[in-house]
């Protein structure tokens, strides 16, 4: 959606593309403060979205 590979997207999240590739993958959650800067970086192109929308449909 954003037009970014994993390591710039983990990069943006202060993570490893590794790291991110196994939150991505669901080996390992996202923690509460991930999922904020995650949709954060939604906004700006999707101003009503939530949570809920990302990561639990």
């Amino acid at each position: 959606m954003l037009g970014l590979t994993q390591q710039q997207l983990g990069e943006k999240l202060g993570m490893t593309k590794q790291t991110y590739y196994n939150k991505e993958t669901e080996k390992t959650a996202f923690s509460d403060s991930e999922k904020i800067a995650f949709k954060k970086l939604l906004i700006p192109i999707f101003p009503d979205i939530t949570i809920e929308d990302i990561f639990f449909n």
